[in-house]
């Protein structure tokens, strides 16, 4: 198995996840991130490069939870990974979130919101890399 951190997904895991958003088929879905951070935030005007990559996305996290929670998502559970148990890879995550979203279809409208775009550069600033895996939820939904 390969494993690729990315910061976004290509245009056909795009299409490929959000092909059921909107249909009868689409429901609650909960975004497993694991998160991989700079070592030093890299704003592309420069500014705040004192702060950590941790601390570049922790002011995402901040706001991308009120716009979650505004279209009846919540965020789960947040957690730093401090060991692997069973398997392999070269270098682990750094952070592990869930979050719940009502459906893809609101997860896709959240990403194309204006208010969601405006804080996607601390994202981007703090992040490394991630693997963004969405799971259809079965016990206690």
């Amino acid at each position: 198995m390969k494993v690729e951190n990315a910061n976004h997904p290509s245009d056909e895991q795009m299409k490929e996840f959000f092909a059921r958003a909107g249909t009868d088929q689409d429901g609650p879905v909960v975004m497993v991130n694991l998160l991989k951070f700079r070592e030093r935030a890299a704003y592309p005007d420069g500014r705040d490069a004192h702060l950590s990559g941790f601390e570049a996305y922790a002011r995402y996290g901040v706001e991308v939870k009120k716009i979650v929670e505004g279209l009846g998502g919540k965020m789960l559970y947040a957690g730093a990974v401090d060991g692997l148990m069973i398997g392999h890879v070269e270098e682990l995550w750094d952070q592990v979130a869930l979050v719940r979203y009502p459906s893809r279809k609101t997860f896709f409208d959240m990403v194309m919101m204006p208010e969601y775009r405006a804080i996607e550069v601390h994202r981007e600033a703090g992040l490394a890399g991630q693997l963004n895996i969405g799971v259809n939820t079965l016990l206690g939904g």
